[in-house]
């Protein structure tokens, strides 16, 4: 049942990559020899726990709703609603019982100006650090984080992209003369029907990281692209690359060939682990803080906005200056944040950003 789900119940973005590694790891080892009509409320209890045990709160959240799915799906077809005469199990299971009280549905880390200035000074103090180890003791020495995820943290931070979003971008795409990356629907999220292209100005800060990512993979079609360089990393790798160096908020073994160490911990770990989209939020958040209104930020980032039929189908200024205007409003409060005692190497240039003074206000058009 499951198969034939995959095969023609279900279309994912990703081919149904990700819903195949999930039934591969927790339910084919677990029901996978067991009859459809055998499947019970209480196999689907443990499951879910078996997630849980893990840690992996939002996984176990999903893994439901993909069960879910799948038997509604199961039950309008044959050979498997006959099967299923007693009812669909996954209909008998509240899943909020076995969810730990304090789990938060929707996250809301923010990260405060001295946290994001430790993490600038830690890709910094890593990376001068491990040059510096002699030949022979690199192997055993901390590595840092990949170049291009240190620019890939960055510039999804100054452009409030998603960082999935970020990671499939084409070169193509991306004018470093005109200061502006292009974001086809395709590449973005959203429900069919609804995705929308997304046009980002880059502001000085942006753009400075775009030009440095550009002399690491300028020759490739892909701003990220693999190792074989025939298509994009895989748009998860940054968020497992820097939650692997936050080991001490995983209740899991450590993973082989992973890294498993707190390197990327902030603030000593006093407000708990951080995301790649929670620089997402925190850019929004400090935007909102400068009185840019929600309406804009919104736009910045991409969301489709509610609303009725007439109004959207009426209505097409597409705010591209007040846009612009956010876009270097928030370079320029990143720039004071991370940049005012930032220490370059001797071979590399002072970086230099135009004044948009953040006077807490838009300036005029």
């Amino acid at each position: 049942m499951a198969k034939a789900w995959l095969l023609d119940g279900v279309a994912r973005k990703d081919g149904n990559a990700e819903l195949q590694r999930r039934f591969n790891k927790d339910l084919y080892p677990a029901l996978g020899k067991t009859s459809v009509s055998s499947v019970s409320e209480h196999d689907i209890r443990a499951l879910i726990r078996a997630v849980l045990s893990r840690g992996a709160h939002r996984q176990a959240i999903s893994f439901f709703a993909d069960l879910t799915q799948m038997f509604s799906w199961a039950r309008k077809r044959q050979p498997w609603w006959a099967l299923l005469v007693e009812g669909d199990p996954t209909e008998l299971v509240d899943i909020s019982p076995l969810i730990p009280a304090d789990y938060e549905a929707e996250r809301s880390r923010i990260l405060s100006s001295a946290e994001l200035l430790e993490l600038h000074n830690r890709f910094q103090h890593m990376t001068a650090d491990y040059h510096a180890l002699p030949a022979g003791q690199k192997y055993e020495g901390i590595r840092p984080l990949k170049k291009e995820t240190q620019l890939a943290l960055w510039i999804s931070l100054g452009t409030l992209c998603r960082i999935g979003e970020l990671l499939q971008a084409e070169w193509k795409n991306v004018d470093l003369e005109q200061q502006t990356w292009f974001l086809p629907s395709e590449n973005v999220k959203g429900s069919r029907g609804k995705k929308q292209d997304h046009h980002v100005f880059l502001s000085p800060f942006a753009l400075h990281f775009f030009q440095e990512l550009k002399t690491l993979t300028g020759d490739s079609q892909w701003c990220f692209p693999n190792k074989q360089d025939d298509g994009h990393v895989d748009v998860k790798v940054v968020s497992k690359q820097v939650g692997d160096r936050q080991a001490r908020f995983k209740n899991r073994k450590a993973l082989s060939r992973r890294r498993n160490d707190d390197t990327l911990v902030l603030a000593d770990g006093q407000n708990g682990d951080w995301t790649p989209h929670d620089l997402r939020r925190t850019g929004a958040t400090m935007l909102q803080a400068l009185g840019v209104s929600l309406d804009v930020i919104d736009r910045c980032q991409n969301h489709v906005l509610a609303g009725s039929r007439v109004r959207r189908h009426y209505l097409h200024h597409d705010y591209a200056e007040e846009k612009k205007r956010t876009w270097n409003l928030l370079g320029d409060r990143l720039s004071a944040v991370l940049f005012s005692t930032y220490e370059h190497p001797p071979t590399e240039s002072m970086m230099s950003f135009p004044d948009y003074a953040a006077t807490g206000s838009l300036p005029p058009p």
